[in-house]
């Protein structure tokens, strides 16, 4: 079998996250700035490995205040801890339908821990200008003081200002090289 090489098509990709707020609502946010790369047999994913490594400064919430608390020493530390990256380390659960459950090392601020993401393969198809790509719809849950994220602070009622859980979900389309 021959290896494959892929690579994000980060014009049609986005690396997303959602948190409480107050606990009443949620804040989405993404990171603008990454890359994703796969080496599969063929075009097997089920045989990817995969890496992909996230520029924490292009944090965006749709708001500047947040975005520059985020990158502080209080959240990401972006002086000291440039990246988040995750690394495939196991699938299961494959289903009919193409979906699977993906494991991998995601490390954040040197913290690595072994996630559960949800996977649902959009499969593979060339588009109108010769280049072969493939898609996936990602999903998953951290605990973000897993990784050192502890900052808080009580409200006035006395509940808390965010969330513990964080919600990914990431939309992920790969280009064959």
């Amino acid at each position: 079998m021959a290896k494959q090489q892929w690579v994000s098509d980060a014009d049609h990709c986005e690396l997303g996250f959602r948190i409480r707020h107050l606990m009443i609502t949620n804040i989405n946010g993404k990171f603008n700035s990454f890359q994703v790369a796969a080496e599969t047999e063929e075009e097997d994913f089920m045989t990817a490995k995969a890496t992909a490594t996230i520029d924490v400064d292009s944090i965006s919430t749709g708001n500047a205040q947040r975005d520059e608390h985020l990158r502080s020493p209080d959240f990401f530390d972006v002086n000291k801890y440039r990246n988040i990256t995750f690394v495939t380390t196991k699938y299961e659960n494959i289903d009919n339908d193409g979906s699977y459950t993906l494991y991998g090392d995601l490390t954040i601020r040197d913290v690595t821990k072994n996630i559960k993401l949800d996977v649902e393969f959009g499969g593979v198809v060339k588009d109108p200008w010769g280049n072969t790509k493939a898609g996936f719809t990602v999903n998953g849950k951290i605990n973000r003081k897993d990784f050192g994220l502890n900052w808080n602070t009580i409200t006035e009622s006395g509940g808390l200002l965010v969330g513990d859980d964080v919600k990914i979900t990431c939309e992920v389309q790969l280009i064959k090289k």
